[in-house]
Parts: C-alpha cells; sequence; structure tokens
C-alpha cells in the first residue's frame, strides 16, 4: 500500500543509527576462554572456603584485566595489565579509607577524578588506568567491603594476576608471533594497494594500509629504547618495517601513472605478499631471486628497486634498524619521554579542562547521592565515569549507548538475580557471563556495556546480598549519571559539541605545506629519511583527522553535518600528500626537477588554505597560471587548487 502523500517516514535518525551499528568483528575464542576462567575460577575457590566476598573481590580485579587486555604483543599485554592494575588498587584503597566518611569521601572522590583526567591525557595506558583509579575510587568510597582496610585492594590485585597468568601461558610458545604477525600484515596491506593501483578501489586500500602501518609501528617502538638494543628479534622487525616504507612511496608514484598504462602487473604484488610470508615465518638466508616486470618509467623504476631493497632486508638475520635509511629516527632515552609526558601533563590546557569536566560531573553526582536518598548510590558516578571518556568516544554517544546497553543488561540480569541461588551456581553463570565480555566488546561500546553489566552486579550481590531488588535501582541510577554527564560534561562546554576537524584540518595542511617544502627543496637522494618521518606523522594526522570524523558523525545536528562538509577537503588533503610523495619519488628516479618559484607557490597557496581553515576567513585569490601545464609540480598544483575550490564551496 503506497504512503499517503505528506506523509512523515518515521524512522531512527542517522546518527543513531551510525552509533547502534555493530562493528564487524571476529570472537576473540581464546580471551573468551581466559575471561571466562579468570571470573569464575575466584568465585569457585571463595565459595569452597566459606568466602564468597573475597572470590567477588578477585573477580573485580579479573575483570579490570580482561578488559584491559587489548594489546597484541605478550611483552604489551603484561604493561597493558599490570600498570592499570595498580592503579586501580591504589583507587580502591583511597576508597577504602573514606567510606562512610561524609563530605570528606565526595572531596576524596572528586580529586580523584581530577587527578584520573588529566592522567588520561597521556596516553592509552594512562588512559585505562585513570580510568580504573577513579572506578575503584568509587567502588571503595560507596560499597561495605571486608576488612582490614588493605584487603580488599590485595584481592582485587590477585585478580588481576589471574588474568596475568593465564595470558602468559603461551608467550614460551608464541614468543614474537603477534609481532611478526603485524609487520607480515602491513606487508600483504602494500600488496593490496599495489593491486588496486590505478583502480577506484586504490583509496580504501591506502586508508587500510595507514592503519595498518600505525599499529605496526605502535606495536614495536613501545618502550624501544630499552627493547631493541638486547632484541635481535625486534630490531629485525623494525628493520623489515622500515624496508617497506620506500615500496609504499612507489606505490604513490604508480597511482599517478596515465589512466591507459591500466593496473599494475601482478607480479609487483606478488612479490611482496612473498616477503609478507617470509617475515611471518621468520625466514633469513640468502634473498630468492626476483622475477619482476621490467619498469616502463619511473615509477615502476622506483618500485623495482623499492621491492628489491625490502627483499634483502626481509632475509637479513641481522639488519641494523637504524642504518643510513632510518625512517623513524632514534627514540629519546626513557627518562627524556617521561620528563615530556609530566611536563605535558601540568601544562596542557586539554589536560586540565578534561581533568576538571570529570571531576565536576564526579562532584556533582557525588553531591547528589549525599543529599538525595539513592540506593546504591556508587552506581550514579560509575555512569559518570565510563560516559565521560572522551578518549573512547564522543560523550553524546556513550552516553546514549551506555543508557541502552544498561537496560539490555539488566534484562540479562534479571533472571540470573531472581532465580539463580547463591552458592555453587554463582560459578558457572559466572563463566557464561564473563564469556559474553570478549565475545560484544569488538561489536561497540553498547554491546560490551550489555555483557559488563550483569557481571558487575552479580559481583556487587556477592558483597551486599540485595538480589533482584538491585534492577530498577540500577536502571534509575544509570540514567541519572548519563543525565550528569550529558549536562556537565557535554552541554556546558561547548569545545565538545563544536567539531575540531576544522583546526586539525588547519593543521595537517600546515604541515602538508612544509612536507611539500621538505620534499622539493633538497637534491635527489638527500634527506630521504626525514621525508619519510614527516610524510608518516601527516598520514597519521591525517588519520586522527578521520577518527574525528566518525566522532562527529554519531553526534546528533548540527555537529554531525558541520563533519560532513568537511570530508571532501580531508580526501583532498589526502591527495596532496600522496601526489607530493609520488612526484618525488619520480624525481628520484629521473623526472624533471622543479624550480624554486614553482615550490614557493604550492607551500604558498596550501599556507593560505591552512589560515582559512583555521579562522574561516575567505581565501585569497589564487594565480591558475603562474605555473605551467607541463611544469614538474603541475599534477601536484592541480590537487591544490581542488582542494581550494572544495574549500571555498
Amino acid at each position: 500500500m503506497a504512503r499517503p502523500r505528506g506523509a512523515v517516514r518515521l524512522a531512527p535518525p542517522g546518527w543513531l543509527t551510525e552509533i547502534l551499528r555493530p562493528r564487524a568483528a571476529p570472537i576473540p575464542w581464546a580471551a573468551v576462554a581466559r575471561a571466562s576462567v579468570a571470573l569464575a575460577a575466584p568465585l569457585a575457590v571463595g565459595t569452597a572456603t566459606g568466602r564468597p566476598a573475597y572470590g567477588a573481590l578477585v573477580s573485580m580485579g579479573a575483570l579490570s584485566g580482561v578488559i584491559g587486555d587489548t594489546a597484541d604483543a605478550y611483552r604489551m599485554r603484561v604493561f597493558n595489565i599490570a600498570v592499570p592494575q595498580l592503579f586501580g588498587a591504589l583507587g580502591l584503597l583511597l576508597g577504602t579509607l573514606v567510606f562512610g566518611a561524609g563530605w570528606t569521601a565526595v572531596a576524596t572522590v572528586t580529586a580523584v577524578a581530577l587527578v584520573s583526567g588529566m592522567i588520561s591525557s597521556i596516553g592509552a595506558v594512562a588512559s585505562v588506568s585513570g580510568l580504573l583509579l577513579l572506578l575503584n575510587a568509587v567502588v571503595g568510597a560507596g560499597l561495605p567491603l571486608p576488612s582490614p582496610w588493605w584487603l580488599p585492594a590485595a584481592l582485587l590485585l590477585l585478580g588481576g594476576l589471574v588474568v596475568l597468568a593465564l595470558t602468559l601461558l603461551a608467550w614460551p610458545l608464541r614468543l614474537g608471533v603477534p609481532e611478526r604477525a603485524v609487520v607480515a600484515g602491513t606487508y600483504r596491506a602494500v600488496a593490496d594497494m599495489l593491486e588496486a593501483t590505478g583502480t577506484p578501489g586504490y583509496d580504501g586500500r591506502r586508508h587500510e594500509l595507514t592503519r595498518s602501518l600505525d599499529q605496526s609501528y605502535d606495536l614495536l617502538l613501545a618502550r624501544r629504547a630499552r627493547r631493541h638494543g638486547r632484541s635481535a628479534g625486534l630490531a629485525r622487525l623494525l628493520a623489515q618495517l622500515n624496508a617497506v616504507i620506500p615500496v609504499v612511496e612507489a606505490a604513490a608514484a604508480a597511482q599517478l601513472r596515465p589512466p591507459e598504462f591500466g593496473p599494475l602487473p601482478a607480479g609487483y604484488p606478488a612479490a611482496v605478499r612473498a616477503l609478507a610470508d617470509a617475515v611471518e615465518r621468520g625466514r633469513t638466508g640468502p634473498a630468492p631471486p626476483l622475477h619482476l616486470p621490467a619498469p616502463a618509467g619511473p615509477s615502476t623504476r622506483a618500485l623495482v628497486e623499492a621491492i628489491g631493497h625490502a627483499t634483502t632486508v626481509a632475509h637479513e638475520a641481522a639488519p641494523d634498524p637504524y642504518a643510513a635509511a632510518d625512517r623513524l629516527g632514534r627514540p629519546a632515552r626513557l627518562v627524556v619521554r617521561a620528563r615530556r609526558a609530566t611536563r605535558s601533563l601540568l601544562l596542557s590546557g586539554t589536560s586540565w579542562r578534561y581533568g576538571l569536566r570529570l571531576a565536576l560531573c564526579i562532584g556533582l553526582a557525588q553531591v547528589l547521592v549525599s543529599v538525595i536518598a539513592v540506593p546504591r548510590s556508587y552506581w550514579v558516578a560509575l555512569t559518570v565515569t565510563f560516559v565521560m571518556k572522551p578518549d573512547f568516544g564522543s560523550v553524546f554517544s556513550r552516553a546514549v549507548l551506555r543508557a541502552l546497553g544498561t537496560a539490555a543488561g539488566l534484562l540479562i540480569a534479571v533472571p540470573v538475580l531472581a532465580e539463580v541461588p547463591h552458592g555453587w551456581w554463582d560459578v558457572p553463570v559466572m563463566a557464561v557471563l564473563a564469556a559474553l565480555i570478549p565475545a560484544l566488546s569488538a561489536k561497540g561500546y553498547a554491546f560490551q556495556t550489555a555483557a559488563i553489566t550483569p557481571v558487575i552486579l552479580l559481583l556487587s550481590d556477592l558483597l551486599n546480598h540485595q538480589g533482584f531488588h538491585l534492577v530498577l535501582p540500577r536502571l534509575y541510577d544509570s540514567l541519572i549519571g548519563c543525565g550528569i554527564a550529558l549536562l556537565a560534561g557535554y552541554l556546558l562546554w561547548p569545545e565538545s559539541w563544536h567539531t575540531r576537524i576544522g583546526d586539525r584540518l588547519a593543521d595537517a595542511v600546515q604541515d602538508t605545506a612544509s612536507y611539500v617544502s621538505l620534499a622539493f627543496t633538497t637534491a635527489p637522494g638527500r634527506d630521504e629519511p626525514a621525508r619519510a618521518r614527516y610524510r608518516r606523522r601527516l598520514y597519521r594526522d591525517l588519520s586522527t583527522v578521520r577518527s574525528e570524523f566518525q566522532r562527529a558523525l554519531t553526534e546528533p545536528p548540527p555537529v554531525g553535518a558541520r563533519a560532513e562538509a568537511w570530508w571532501p577537503v580531508v580526501i583532498a588533503v589526502e591527495r596532496i600528500v600522496d601526489v607530493t610523495t609520488a612526484t618525488r619519488v619520480r624525481i628520484e628516479h629521473g623526472a624533471p626537477v622543479p624550480t624554486a618559484a614553482e615550490v614557493t607557490t604550492v607551500t604558498r597557496e596550501l599556507t593560505d588554505l591552512a589560515e582559512a581553515l583555521r579562522t574561516g576567513r575567505p581565501l585569497p585569490q589564487a594565480q591558475p597560471d603562474v605555473l605551467s601545464p607541463d611544469c614538474a609540480l603541475a599534477r601536484l598544483h592541480h590537487e591544490v587548487h581542488a582542494a581550494r575550490s572544495v574549500a571555498a564551496l
């Protein structure tokens, strides 16, 4: 039946469907088994010894470890689990000491929130550490826990050790395997991009490669100042990763070939896939002979040379990652990096603003439950803590997802709390509920919340025995916490509902101007590592802009609409960086060298574009006839004009 003319079609808004769409991700079966054992085993021991509350606290620590176990490499998993557990134990200790202390507890938890928010700006591990510091301080201040005062924190640490022990069981058998797999994955992403060269799928493959490179470098460079001097395996992997960058640059040059050339011959991506297999299996020995198609110009000459170099490095037993072609720069000493992080923490306006926002929301939650009788009031502050994590996504979308996820989790918890008797039945029920956490966490925040909620309710019921009566108060508390976060942590702070894409994109465009200047003011064969490092940083910045764009799409109007308006400019800037790299590669292999006037013209127009994006002022009139159509930078100048035209719309 046709819809009547003028009738309004009822459909959820785009931003809501965007945040509720589950991510396509495989089930991590090893993590599922680990979570099931880590959370159920302590309950079994506690039940057998007649101390179920002790078992619940150990399982609570294990829950924190399960949530924090997100790294690939075992050495990073140790770091990611152990450090946040220490902060979580400290938070529980502080909360326990002020339990029942009235306004002293309110002031203490608010101060912890300020510190938690500030340290969250340092990095991913610091962010999880700050989260657990505050979460456990709220739990300690809101729940009566076993005495003496140090016992709950000790039991929490024991739970983290259980997860750590289960995580490390396979380390002796899989030493170095995750690192090799992630570098091999980057080689395969390069092969996919080569395969897509000259086709409409090239841009998508390049974005996937950028994510893969970010993941590989983040994994290998973590604490590299301490490890790479002693670990030959890490040094070799870093050299192999560095060696693939010239292949990436040559692929960008190949993409600029005239359309009549079509896709690259299959021999090039096949050779890179063979290198990926060699990296993953850790092969060493003489490099096999290459049978690549004959080069047909500067682009393919660069590609043949880059694949040949990567083949040599991939099969070397002990390559030097910091050789003449170092594309990363040697790392600063650990003390220097720690000093920089501390200075950034104390002097950064962003760090203080986020700390104050979090402290304001937690303070309001604590004051509210202190003056109004809210049963099991700690859940209000817990909700605020989970929602107020802008580094984990939009505050607005997390508030919506938290409310929906909590409601779904309560539906799971109702039959458990109503029908399952305490005792040995808690163990199999916890095993099943715990297995859902890693399985659903990969799907999105709402799904993770739905999985964690019944687990936390079951553990807290073991500590306070309120059973089915927990369900409705938890929903009310969650809604109150979401409301506080939206009002005091979102609506009162204009920076949270104004998209930041424009400023970040302006910075990226200004850095692109500097990259163009660096790329074409040095003679061929000079400063290759410096250009590669600059380009890597540029693509990482543009990847951050893309992430900010995805975050903004989950916001309600007008933020989402504003973000969409920036998207064509983001794509145009990425093309400028690609064309700059490709042009430089072609120059290295025989193409004409641009004049200083050509370089000055392009960099000036990019600088003007960056200023217009930052200030909102109209772009100054460009001079399209300054560069001739057959000059060395004609293609780059065309892309800059395209970006300026898009920005002017």
